[in-house]
C-alpha cells in the first residue's frame, strides 16, 4: 500500500458567511496549524462545530478528506485546492475516501509511539454552506457528482496529531458499506429495504442511522 501520513490539520472559528439570502456563522473555514494538535472524543482542541443539527457529536467528531481525492479536484477544478477547502479537519494520504469502509480504523502515530485512533462513521454530505464557501451556488452538485465526499469518524483513542505522522490503517469487517455506498444512498430515489437495514448492523454515525431507519419507515409504508 502506498505510504500514509497527515497532510494537514485543520481547524476553524465562527465566521460569518452569505448563504442564499442569509448570514449564516459556521465553522467551515478552516486552516492549516502548525505544531500538533490534541484531539479528544469531541474532536480536535481549537475547532469550533456551528451547525450541531448536522456536524460535530461524538459520531462525526473528525472530518477526514484524503490527498488523493483532492489531487482528483486540482485536476477537474485546473487548480490544486488548499487543504481544509472543504471543510476537513486532517488530510491524509494513501486512501480514495469513497472506497473506505464503515467500522475501518485509522491509527496516527507520532514517532515516539503515541497514536490516535480513529474510526470511520459516514460520509459528508454536501450543503448549501459548502456552495457558499465555495462561492459556487452550483457546486453541492458537483461535490454529490464526484463522489469524494471525505469521511467522519469517531475517536477511540485521544491524544495529539500533528502533519506528517504516519497513518496505518486497519481494514475492519470487508461486509461492511463503503462511504460510497452510503454517499450513494443519500441521493437513492428507491434503495432496497434488505440493504439498509443490512447498513444497520455496522457503526453507523447516529445521524446516518436515523436516516436509514426513516428510510425504512418510508419504504413499508
Amino acid at each position: 500500500m502506498t505510504s500514509m501520513k497527515v497532510i494537514s490539520v485543520n481547524v476553524g472559528q465562527p465566521t460569518a458567511l452569505q448563504v442564499g439570502n442569509r448570514t449564516k456563522v459556521t465553522g467551515i473555514v478552516k486552516h492549516a496549524v502548525p505544531g500538533r494538535v490534541r484531539v479528544t472524543p469531541a474532536g480536535l482542541e481549537g475547532d469550533r462545530v456551528m451547525d450541531r443539527r448536522y456536524h460535530g457529536g461524538a459520531d462525526q467528531a473528525v472530518y477526514v478528506y484524503t490527498r488523493e481525492d483532492y489531487d482528483a479536484w486540482a485536476e477537474r477544478m485546473g487548480a490544486e485546492q488548499i487543504p481544509g477547502t472543504f471543510g476537513e479537519n486532517l488530510v491524509v494520504s494513501g486512501l480514495e475516501s469513497a472506497q473506505v469502509r464503515v467500522g475501518d480504523r485509522l491509527e496516527l502515530r507520532r514517532l515516539d509511539g503515541e497514536a490516535v485512533v480513529l474510526e470511520v462513521t459516514a460520509p459528508r454530505i454536501p450543503c448549501d454552506t459548502l456552495g457558499a464557501h465555495m462561492a459556487d451556488a452550483g457546486f453541492v452538485k458537483r461535490f454529490a457528482q464526484e463522489r469524494r465526499p471525505g469521511f467522519y469518524t469517531r475517536v477511540l483513542a485521544g491524544g495529539t496529531v500533528g502533519r506528517g505522522d504516519a497513518v496505518t490503517y486497519l481494514p475492519g469487517d470487508p461486509l461492511a458499506p463503503t462511504v460510497g455506498d452510503l454517499f450513494d444512498m443519500v441521493y437513492a430515489k428507491a434503495p432496497e429495504a434488505e440493504l439498509l437495514e443490512s447498513y444497520l448492523t455496522f457503526p453507523v454515525a447516529e445521524r446516518f442511522r436515523k436516516d436509514i431507519k426513516e428510510r425504512l419507515t418510508s419504504l413499508r409504508q
